[in-house]
């Protein structure tokens, strides 16, 4: 296809900040501003069964493919929809067995790089952005960074070198998994479950701010990018790479070892919000600026150590690991603090695997408020928590509290989704249940 462009908004090219897109026209809140198809994109394992490995769509009854009996569809059509790029999983699963096990990250490449070997026009993702024009920052990359890259140029090598002919040269592949880690995006549903991953070229020129003026929601494997402020013309249109619930200096980190910029945006230099997110608990004596910083630092590391630990430790231990980390940062950080609720989230998360539900509620009922002063306004991060913890009071009888909680996460999801979403379907439906 030609480069048509995307209506409403253009591409710019400056000294200073590379590339972005801006706005011709205005944009009202709620507005869809562009939808973008992947341009490559892959179900995650877990997921497999409970959503159609071609459309994403979430169904009871999906159907297997009965050569490897892992991929599930809705029906024929999917299945065939699927089939130009199953058909490589398939073989490898089949020849592999319970040996096969690529990452997320090395399946999605396995397939763009043979969505590449048929594809010789601009595709209807590449509106504005051709993915081969995607940064790679292989100047940037730190000893850590390579190694990883290299582990999944020998795992590609290794699952796909039989099924897919003459694999591109070492340096290609470096570049192209660098491309991918780089500007990739996690599809997730509407309580930010991850369902998988996918490369959307037009969506990846966004540039980032952390108080941004657009949210990235999914329909199937479509990306839809919406207004969450008003946008005027010749403004820029920006999201968000990153989690923005906390303080400046952690994003700033997190953007800078993940995307290889210091961010400048309005929201970090002015800090407007670390102040209530760093809130330290009401003391007779307040605590002295060393015990701060040593909490901050000691946060930190069980927040990292939480990381590692999911891979080795038991539900159990988990939420033994949650509680004393709560406790002895509780004894100077406020209920509100974001390492406080970042530790209450993983604690939800655990409590909810364990079917603990009025854990997972009382763990929720702290979160929520605070979530909603920390995050910009009509955050998918709030609406999920509203739509968890209404599910969770749903399911434990307590239905005005449930209906209440889920018309909190409606009135974002409208905007965020747009009115039309099947997940704003599926809440109403549960709201009129109620009644």
């Amino acid at each position: 296809m030609k480069n048509e462009g995307i209506e409403g908004t253009e591409r710019f090219e400056s000294p200073d900040k590379g590339r972005g897109l801006l706005a011709v026209r205005h944009f009202a809140v709620g507005e869809l501003v562009f939808a973008c198809p992947a341009y490559s994109y892959v179900l995650t394992v877990n997921e497999r069964g409970a959503h159609c490995e071609h459309c994403f769509t979430r169904k009871e009854d999906l159907f297997k493919c009965g050569k490897c009996k892992q991929a599930y569809y809705c029906n024929v059509d999917c299945q065939r929809g699927d089939w130009p790029m199953h058909k490589l999983e398939c073989v490898a699963m089949c020849s592999y067995g319970e040996n096969w096990c690529p990452s997320e990250t090395v399946r999605l490449v396995a397939r763009i790089l043979m969505k590449q070997r048929v594809t010789t026009e601009r595709t209807p993702s590449e509106r504005l952005l051709l993915l081969k024009e995607f940064e790679a920052h292989l100047d940037k990359m730190d000893n850590e960074k390579q190694e990883m890259n290299q582990a999944d140029i020998t795992a590609l090598r290794y699952f796909y070198s039989k099924h897919i002919s003459d694999l591109p040269d070492e340096q290609a592949l470096t570049e192209l998994f660098a491309q991918v880690n780089c500007n990739g995006f996690t599809i997730e549903d509407e309580e930010l479950s991850h369902l998988g991953s996918a490369v959307f070229p037009d969506v990846a020129l966004m540039n980032h701010s952390c108080s941004p003026n657009v949210i990235v929601t999914y329909k199937g494997t479509v990306a839809e990018v919406r207004a969450v402020d008003e946008i005027n013309p010749g403004e820029e249109i920006f999201n968000s790479y990153i989690d923005l619930l906390y303080p400046t200096e952690d994003r700033r980190e997190r953007l800078l070892d993940s995307y290889f910029f210091s961010c400048q945006c309005t929201e970090c230099t002015s800090r407007s919000k670390d102040k209530a997110k760093m809130e330290i608990r009401k003391l007779s004596t307040p605590p002295e600026p060393e015990e701060i910083n040593s909490m901050v630092h000691y946060a930190k590391n069980v927040i990292e150590e939480f990381r590692r630990a999911k891979h080795y430790k038991t539900p159990s231990e988990l939420l033994e690991m949650c509680e004393l980390s709560l406790e002895k940062m509780g004894a100077i950080f406020a209920d509100t603090n974001v390492y406080m609720l970042h530790m209450m989230y993983q604690a939800m998360g655990v409590c909810l695997y364990m079917q603990d539900w009025d854990g997972a509620m009382s763990y929720g009922e702290k979160i929520v408020q605070p979530y909603s002063v920390h995050y910009p306004a009509f955050s998918l991060n709030v609406a999920s928590m509203y739509l968890k913890l209404g599910r969770l009071y749903l399911g434990l009888e307590k239905k005005t509290q449930g209906a209440k909680a889920l018309k909190k996460a409606l009135r974002i999801m409208e905007v965020a989704h747009g009115k039309d979403h099947h997940y704003v379907a599926e809440v109403k439906r549960e709201i009129m249940e109620q009644k």
